[in-house]
């Protein structure tokens, strides 16, 4: 850092709404990591510091806006113009049942974002480009020249125009389009993408056999039912890192309540250690295995007169497919998932002790915990997303559901069986208070191909894509267009999507820093942060809260809206600009506050959540009527935050399937046959019509295709292969996904390692701090290596997102990159298989890593 808060201390901004003395009365170090920027001037930070600190300032809530899960309150303390220091909620007193809405260290971190010095400050094209693509293979080393946004602009429509012509609109491939999305699909459209890097598996099969996918629905209890639950059993979570806020806080309470939890993860992470949970080491993506030997023990040791171990109540009434005799119609009932697991069908007992072989959970402890939760009244089955970002892991949530099903573990309170991630960990249910649509209208795109992500960069060097079932198309990329996702760094085989990126004739990129994105591209827009907007409210927050916030500083250096960069794209290109923003930004604002609604003293229905008057309409800039909330909009303005008080016993409470438990025939699912489907052809024909690979409709295990069986090159005599490591993925505290990667602050609290097993590191040679490669058949990278206790052997964890960074000589990248290990196998729905890649780990022979805090920052200009 101390580097950087030199370069810094010789300049300082010259106009006050530039917010760019953040934290000076905190320290001058904090302060000056903010400074640089357009017309400098040089200044002491110290003496500007102990200026604001004798001035009065004012609390805005201010956006925290990265998609943690959290979205938590954030304020900022703004003294001159200019930010002095942050907080969290502080609106009411703290309590288990109406907790205060904490930030954590990442949106602490934000002003640091907003204000870096490497902020993106100007328009930017790459010095050796040239229309057509100049030296393409120079992208991610070329030097940068800055233009005006006029020549950018000039530079993106003739570059459009000039593709659409010789390819036509086909050859623009859009991985995540946003607003300027709005000019493309006005100029004749673009190829995007589909598919998902959180939800694996759980995103579109579920809703087919009747379960939610965790994120718009959820079907897991709500947080004051969660504490009436006996025993919580855990799949592949770990709240503690990926949703900060308050859903640990929540599983403690259900802790203090006497609920005994455990965790089935590779690692020790820790959320285990927070809930002093029991943990049980798996190999990952095998849980499905384990849970088949689990289904198999209640099979056969189930006596429904002496020792009760199944729902068979349940099963009967609530779902199809579980045996010969409960098959949907016109289905073979040899098709039935109790014949499979005693090996009727295929000769093959999914035994514990076969499912340990597998797993790595011994068949004790797979009978265990089976019988464990079969006799214990009230249990709580959740697993995260992790555990289904896996390669052929289209069964494993039918298989979750399955389970549950057997117990009888759903729709009672204390008893729920489903996803808990996100923002609704340990507190599923509809939302309480929800926000008003913006109102803009959608343009919709020409152009209705789209590639899967595990697919486009492979289909964007040969050519072809999986359109469909049996259905493989040519396509002829030529342009990439980069919104607001960071598809280049974190979706899979990164190593071909960098050489697909110097393949086509011309990639654009919008983005707030020189990201992978950016780094690759020939020019790059810089945008305005969610701090420099107008304001809005952040999504999906937990179902009792609504965060709102407000511009903390007008828009920095040069950087634009996406909406202002699309009008005047559309200008150049010869389209009704009008049509890219009918509706100002100012007035979405307003019909969100406008829309606000909160659940009635019936528990049920809606209603307005905001009084406005004529004043603070006038006040925002809109046109509206009046009216009549619970609150007022200038309460809601300083406060920043609204929640619902939720008290043991009241009427908010959710538990999920309440309803079709007790009588499904009164209250289907949306299933073909209204029930839980155990054996589902729509999951099936879903599947299938991806193109991809194949699935039975009952939920058998499938390995995966870089998965724990193909660590080995003889899976029968346990010898391994060259490959004989796994790889995970853990979400860590230092970034939201990739964003925040750049933050110095967070780069010193967190060094992102790679984690390794003592055991591992031991048979290597390894010790701890050293700089060590990771290698796949797709790619490699460098890290520093923490040896720990805390992972199952045969299993390293490289945290997710950070930011690629090329040893072009040596083809490795320095920074630990988890994609540059992936590979584009997509399988089943699409889906990518971050927990199940194939690696090697080995002492690197080069120049050790230098600690990423003391990297220098991508300053550009």
């Amino acid at each position: 850092m101390a580097n950087f808060i030199e370069k810094a201390k010789d300049y300082a901004m010259n106009r006050r709404s530039f917010l760019g003395l953040t934290a000076a009365t905190v320290t001058a170090g904090a302060a000056a990591l903010t400074l640089p920027g357009c017309g400098l001037t040089k200044v002491d930070p110290t003496t500007a510091a102990a200026n604001l600190a004798q001035k009065e300032g004012e609390w805005i809530p201010a956006a925290c806006w990265h998609n943690c899960g959290g979205r938590c309150s954030n304020k900022a303390y703004v003294v001159d113009g200019v930010v002095v220091r942050q907080k969290t909620d502080d609106t009411h007193p703290d309590s288990p049942d109406y907790p205060q809405q904490r930030g954590c260290n990442r949106g602490r971190s934000q002003r640091m974002q907003a204000f870096g010095v490497d902020r993106l400050k100007y328009p930017m094209k790459r010095k050796n480009w040239e229309p057509g693509g100049g030296k393409k293979e120079l992208r991610g080393k070329d030097e940068w020249v800055r233009i005006s946004w006029d020549e950018a602009l000039d530079i993106v429509a003739s570059e459009i125009k000039r593709i659409q012509t010789k390819y036509t609109n086909r050859g623009i491939f859009a991985s995540n389009a946003g607003d300027l999305g709005r000019a493309l699909s006005l100029a004749g459209g673009y190829i995007g993408s589909w598919g998902t890097s959180s939800w694996g598996s759980w995103r579109w099969g579920p809703e087919k056999f009747g379960m939610a996918e965790g994120f718009y629905i959820q079907s897991i209890n709500d947080r004051m039912d969660l504490r009436n639950s006996q025993l919580i059993v855990i799949v592949g979570g770990n709240a503690a890192w990926s949703a900060p806020g308050n859903p640990t806080y929540h599983y403690l309470q259900a802790k203090k309540a006497g609920a005994k939890f455990v965790v089935i993860d590779p690692s020790f992470s820790d959320t285990v250690e927070i809930l002093d949970a029991e943990w049980v080491p798996i190999h990952p993506g095998t849980d499905h295995a384990m849970f088949l030997g689990m289904a198999y023990t209640l099979l056969t040791e189930d006596n429904p007169s002496t020792n009760p171990l199944i729902d068979w109540n349940f099963l009967n009434k609530c779902t199809v497919g579980f045996d010969k005799d409960h098959m949907p119609a016109g289905a073979d009932p040899k098709d039935n998932f109790k014949d499979y697991v005693l090996g009727v069908s295929d000769n093959v007992p999914k035994t514990p002790e076969w499912a340990e072989k597998i797993s790595g959970v011994s068949a004790a402890k797979i009978r265990e915990l089976a019988v464990q939760i079969a006799k214990t009244e009230r249990v709580a089955l959740l697993t995260a997303w992790g555990a289904a970002r896996i390669q052929n892991s289209d069964s494993w949530p039918q298989m979750f559901m399955t389970f549950g099903a057997m117990t009888g573990k759903m729709g009672k309170s204390g008893c729920m069986t489903g996803v808990s991630c996100h923002y609704a960990t340990a507190n599923g249910g509809p939302s309480l208070v929800t926000v008003g649509a913006a109102g803009l209208p959608a343009i919709a795109n020409p152009i209705k191909e789209t590639i899967n992500d595990i697919e486009m960069w492979k289909a964007i060097l040969e050519g072809k894509y999986t359109a469909g079932y049996q259905n493989v198309k040519d396509v002829n990329i030529q342009m990439i267009y980069h919104g607001y996702e960071s598809h280049l760094q974190t979706r899979s085989a990164q190593s071909m999507g960098i050489e697909a990126h110097r393949k086509v004739e011309f990639v654009l990129s919008v983005s707030h820093f020189l990201t992978t994105n950016s780094k690759y591209s020939d020019v790059v827009l810089p945008i305005i942060t969610e701090w420099e907007k107008v304001g809005g409210f952040g999504s999906f927050i937990n179902r009792e809260s609504l965060v709102f916030w407000r511009q903390v500083t007008k828009p920095l250096y040069e950087a634009k809206s996406e909406l202002w960069i699309a009008q005047e794209l559309a200008k150049r290109l010869g389209l009704d600009a009008s049509k890219i923003l009918p509706i100002d930004e100012k007035q979405q604002f307003y019909n969100q506050i406008a829309g606000c609604k909160v659940v009635a003293a019936d528990g049920k229905t809606m209603e307005p959540l905001v009084t406005l008057t004529e004043a603070d309409i006038k006040e925002i800039g809109a046109t509206g009527k009046p009216q009549q909330g619970r609150i007022s909009y200038q309460e809601l303005k300083q406060k920043g935050v609204y929640q619902v008080e939720r008290k043991p016993g009241d009427n908010l409470g959710f538990i999920a399937y309440e309803d079709f438990v007790k009588d499904p025939a009164a209250h289907p699912l949306t299933t073909a046959s209204g029930k839980l489907e155990i054996h589902c052809q729509a999951l099936v024909d879903f599947v299938k019509s991806k193109g991809f690979t194949e699935i039975k409709p009952i939920p058998t295990y499938n390995p995966a295709v870089e998965g724990y069986e193909a660590t080995f090159k003889d899976f029968k005599a346990q010898v391994k292969g060259d490959y004989p490591l796994q790889v995970i993925n853990p979400h860590y505290l230092r970034r939201s996904h990739s964003i925040l990667n750049n933050i110095p602050w967070l780069r010193e609290a967190w060094p992102n390692p790679v984690f390794i097993s003592a055991k591992d590191a031991l048979e290597r040679g390894i010790k701890e701090g050293e700089t060590v490669l990771i290698k796949s058949s797709h790619g490699k990278t460098l890290r520093p290596a923490h040896v720990t206790e805390c992972l199952t052997p045969g299993v390293v964890a490289l945290p997710h997102g950070a930011w690629v960074e090329m040893d072009e000589q040596n083809q490795v990248d320095k920074a630990g990159s988890d994609n540059m290990l992936t590979g584009p196998i997509p399988t089943g729905q699409g889906i990518g298989g971050w927990n199940s890649t194939l690696c090697q780990v080995e002492k690197w022979t080069g120049e050790p890593l230098v600690e990423d805090s003391k990297w220098p920052l991508r300053i550009v200009l």
